[in-house]
């Protein structure tokens, strides 16, 4: 009994630790981190598995208005015409398979990278959870605002890229003629559609990224104005090495929607830095350098004022102190 009711009070001065009201600055050892980073990594491991057994049912499961992640998965294949597909009009369009495990497998990554993108919030926050405690209020605010619109560009580029799918794939079927017929494998269709969502997902960033150097003061509007054509420059380079397969369609199409994002993200730092001039401006530090010190006034404060008995009531001034 005594044992135990010593292992209840000690998960309960853990508990007590973690919580935000009785140790609001995150105070905790090293051993206490190393326990917080070991209980947090295996809250966000178990919700990757529980998400990948979900996404595993899901593949070949339909949940009521939504189809099943198989047939979202291979409904672009099926948009490319019928004629260039193996088997034609007559047959049913369906992927490959090649080996006897490739089904399998196949269902299995897809099912994986389903079930990570639902319960993305859950080891997110697991994430979020274990670093927050070591940031101020005003940098938690920061990096809220930042996930939040990091993930809202992820998913925006995702969904640019499964539309682009079909099309991209009817090109590059069109290349050969009549010489060619079309009979995607399923491990190489799913590999070319993962890696089509996570690079266009993953370049929605680069934006987000220029926005964020820009408000803690390394990128200035002036900058990115004498860069502009470089960066669209870089950013056709980068589309055109990023997109696989090398087919135009997608190389155009993410590289139009980067330079719109990119000139969205200049016009921002443009804003910003006409803001922060005008404050400048009213407290009249515009006529100052970047390297030299804020003309504050120093007020001394009552207790200065006060002669103390240390000194034998004579004033001490800051200046005097070494």
């Amino acid at each position: 009994m005594a044992d135990s009711a010593s292992g209840e009070e000690r998960r309960g001065t853990k508990r007590r630790k973690r919580s935000r009201r009785t140790n609001p600055d995150g105070t905790m050892t090293l051993i206490e981190h190393i326990y917080e980073f070991r209980r947090r990594l295996g809250f966000a491991l178990l919700a990757l598995v529980v998400g990948g057994i979900f996404g595993f049912i899901w593949f070949q499961t339909t949940l009521g208005p939504v189809p099943s992640l198989g047939k979202l998965l291979v409904d672009p294949y099926c948009a490319i015409p019928a004629d260039r597909r193996f088997g034609g009009s007559e047959g049913e369009c369906k992927l490959l398979q090649t080996v006897p495990f490739e089904a399998f497998m196949t269902q299995l990554k897809v099912g994986l990278a389903g079930g990570a993108v639902l319960l993305s919030p859950v080891w997110l926050y697991q994430i979020w959870a274990f670093i927050a405690p070591g940031l101020y209020s005003k940098e938690r605010k920061y990096a809220l605002t930042f996930v939040a619109f990091a993930s809202a560009l992820f998913a925006a580029g995702a969904v640019l890229a499964y539309l682009l799918v079909p099309h991209a794939l009817e090109l590059l079927m069109n290349f050969g003629g009549d010489q060619f017929i079309t009979a995607l494998t399923a491990d190489k269709y799913v590999s070319f559609i993962l890696s089509l969502l996570v690079i266009f997902g993953v370049s929605f960033e680069l934006p987000l990224l220029v926005v964020m150097l820009n408000r803690v003061g390394v990128l200035k509007y002036q900058t990115l104005k004498k860069w502009r054509r470089g960066l669209i420059m870089v950013v056709f380079v980068f589309a055109a090495f990023a997109t696989p397969g090398s087919d135009p369609f997608s190389m155009l199409a993410l590289a139009g929607a980067l330079v719109v994002l990119l000139e969205l993200s200049i016009q921002i730092a443009r804003f910003h830095d006409r803001k922060l001039d005008k404050e400048r401006g009213t407290e009249g530090w515009d006529q100052l350098a970047d390297d030299e010190a804020a003309p504050f006034d120093y007020t001394p404060s009552t207790i200065d004022e006060e002669p103390s008995a240390a000194t034998n009531g004579k004033r001490t001034s800051t200046d005097d102190v070494t």
